[in-house]
């Protein structure tokens, strides 16, 4: 009983509430990259379009159908991803995956918000959807890059 105690703490009032006001949730009608990651263990899904000027994303929008932790791991990222450039995006990525696997630091602002998906390390089967929307949209910057440099 213990278990699904800590889980049902898990879900905690930040998180819900994170997860019910998901920002940039219209997909993009001229997306420079569009990607569509899930996680396998869970079935969630995340799929981002994005546009990209001068390296930096100017145009974000996300289509989020994942359980509470990873909807709330893409309201901090979707409320922080105008204006990023790949090195941030791929920065965040790769600071939350060692938060998550290694009880590392809390990514930089403007990510910081993610602290609150902490309590999630102990949870390795939610891992990968909380990580979705950050390793959707650096497939999707890659690629608008690639794009926009050919």
């Amino acid at each position: 009983m213990s278990g699904e105690n800590d889980l049902i703490k898990l879900y905690s009032g930040q998180i819900l509430q994170l997860a019910a006001s998901i920002p940039h949730t219209d997909r993009l009608t001229s997306p420079d990259a569009s990607v569509k990651k899930r996680a396998p263990l869970c079935g969630s899904t995340v799929t981002v379009d994005l546009v990209v000027q001068d390296g930096c994303i100017t145009q974000f929008g996300q289509d989020v159908k994942a359980c509470a932790l990873g909807q709330a791991a893409a309201s901090v990222v979707g409320a922080n991803m105008i204006g990023r450039t790949r090195t941030e995006v791929e920065t965040a990525r790769d600071a939350l995956k060692v938060m998550l696997k290694q009880d590392g630091p809390t990514p930089a602002a403007p990510f910081d918000g993610l602290e609150v998906l902490r309590p999630a390390r102990d949870y390795k089967n939610r891992h990968a959807s909380i990580l979705l929307a950050l390793d959707a949209t650096c497939e999707a910057i890659e690629q608008a890059d690639q794009a926009n440099c050919a």
